[in-house]
């Protein structure tokens, strides 16, 4: 069985794709990343000691 071929123009499509998704999906985890540690810092301030 033969797969799909791409000609160049669309492997570089691929590629350019697949890093814009991969740049989203850090974005998104630095995101929620920096949430939650706003969010704790501000559980922490608010504690009583």
């Amino acid at each position: 069985m033969s797969g799909i071929v791409l000609t160049p123009e669309q492997e570089r499509a691929r590629k350019r794709r697949n890093v814009w998704i991969a740049l989203s999906i850090v974005a998104f985890v630095a995101l929620v990343f920096l949430i939650t540690v706003a969010r704790l810092h501000g559980a922490a301030l608010e504690a009583p000691r």
